[in-house]
């Protein structure tokens, strides 16, 4: 039975030997096996092959005419290094074998051989070429992960404001301390989950998961299910077993944003498995130790819920140990123009267009502009801008901003009632999206669900009367 070699990909095999009859011989049992096969007869036409073809395998004869193959071995393993050498000789010498090896040779054949001795040696060397590829393939995709985990963790953090220096210092230092739960707090679209990456990624806990949970995203009847799991069988639904988010956070990091609206009767089982580091699935018995640190994040004001008694004042102790503030756009407006030239520059490579100047007046007006909708907002609105410029240069025609109640006085009173921010910040969203609640919540930072809950809360209601919404 004739032996059968599998590949994927061709191998470029070169052939260096002054005999030509077993070259030519060679050759021909290689190209019949599927391989590109070069035969040279010397080392100046090896040479021409080499800086022409990309060889993968050297057969080489360790004894010619006018070279010893040993330095020829030399010279291709130092420009060549990729490309694998089986040495064949019709000389025993063991010593000339183990200098060949030692040189990088990977395998050896004594003269004369069957033509099965030279498949399964091929055969040997393409397993290695594979395996090196993979572990290539591998190195390149950690490489890429690496690449991108750190792109995620610093998209939006960019500045130089005192403020959002002492933001990442806390950061920094929170990562120290991989057991301790970290609360942030700030205005929607301000940065949090990028802060609490910043956290993850700069600590032990790196290698392990980040499972970012938006809390007012998952329907009340889901909540306990999506947290703690199932197991199967045990409601309506219940087809298999399920990991909840504090299994699957294992030994990692559980980001809990919008945290100030989980309902009270699933903080009190939040709180007991943080202190316990123990769940137990709905419909299931058995408990199960689970290990995470808990990042939470909201925009809300958790002292006065809990003076309204709408937050467990246990849990908020559980998750604040320690604090980090993310200050709005407005209050570090020096950071307007680096996020601004940041986003113009990433939108315009991700729309294969060429990259627009900016004028000064607009960047003076961005400035002064109170941005409700913070980082966020300036990021949909740079890359609005982008998409509809048709010159090569935005002016402050180009960015959708309100009118001038939107805009910072030095003799305007900033307001600090959570309450009225809020709905400033709905209405903002809404105008600014054309009354889609779809996009609004995008921009917001929250659901569509949990945007129309936020609406029907403060009394926000959208009419529309002709072509106009009021």
């Amino acid at each position: 039975m004739k032996h059968q070699i599998y590949h994927k990909n061709k191998l470029k095999v070169l052939i260096l030997d002054d005999e030509k009859p077993f070259t030519i011989e060679l050759q021909e049992l290689l190209q019949n096996s599927g391989f590109d096969a070069y035969e040279s007869n010397t080392w100046t036409e090896a040479q021409s092959v080499l800086e022409k073809t990309a060889i993968d395998l050297l057969i080489l004869d360790v004894r010619l005419s006018k070279i010893n193959g040993l330095d020829v071995l030399k010279k291709v393993k130092f420009k060549y290094p990729q490309i694998e050498v089986i040495i064949v000789s019709a000389h025993g010498d063991m010593d000339t074998v183990i200098k060949a090896m030692r040189l990088g040779a990977i395998d050896y054949l004594r003269k004369p051989f069957r033509h099965i001795d030279i498949q399964i040696a091929i055969e040997r060397t393409q397993k290695f070429l594979q395996l090196q590829h993979k572990i290539a393939q591998v190195e390149e995709k950690n490489s890429l992960i690496s690449k991108t985990l750190e792109q995620k963790t610093k998209r939006n953090f960019i500045g130089e404001s005192p403020k959002l220096k002492e933001v990442l210092e806390l950061a920094l230092t929170a990562a120290q301390y991989p057991t301790t739960n970290v609360l942030i707090t700030g205005e929607s679209g301000t940065g949090k989950e990028n802060i609490a990456r910043i956290i993850h990624y700069a600590s032990e806990l790196k290698e392990n998961i980040f499972c970012p949970v938006n809390s007012s995203a998952i329907t009340d009847t889901l909540l306990e299910s999506e947290f703690f799991g199932h197991k199967k069988g045990s409601f309506t639904g219940a087809i298999t077993d399920k990991k909840g988010f504090f299994e699957v956070s294992h030994n990692g990091t559980l980001f809990l944003d919008e945290i100030a609206d989980m309902p009270l009767n699933l903080q009190a089982k939040i709180l007991r498995a943080i202190e316990e580091k123990k769940i137990t699935r709905v419909g299931d018995t058995e408990e199960i130790a689970v290990n995470f640190r808990i990042i939470s994040a909201t925009n809300r004001h958790v002292e006065q819920l809990v003076k309204q008694n709408k937050f467990r004042l246990d849990l908020l102790h559980r998750l604040n140990t320690l604090h980090i503030r993310m200050p709005s756009l407005r209050e570090r407006a020096e950071d307007i123009e680096p996020l601004l030239l940041f986003f113009v520059k990433n939108f315009s490579h991700q729309l294969k267009k060429s990259t627009p100047q900016i004028d000064k007046a607009a960047i003076k007006a961005l400035k002064r502009y109170r941005f409700p909708g913070n980082v966020r907002e300036l990021k949909n609105m740079s890359e609005r801008a982008v998409i509809l410029c048709k010159e090569n240069i935005l002016t402050i025609d180009d960015f959708s901003i309100g009118g001038e109640q939107h805009y910072s006085h030095s003799d305007q009173k900033q307001s600090f009632n959570l309450k009225e921010t809020e709905i400033q910040l709905i209405h903002a969203a809404l105008k600014s999206n054309n009354y889609n609640q779809t996009a609004a919540a995008m921009l917001l930072g929250i659901s569509r669900d949990a945007l129309i809950r936020k609406m029907k809360k403060h009394n926000i209601f959208i009419k529309k009367k002709g072509t106009q919404y009021i």
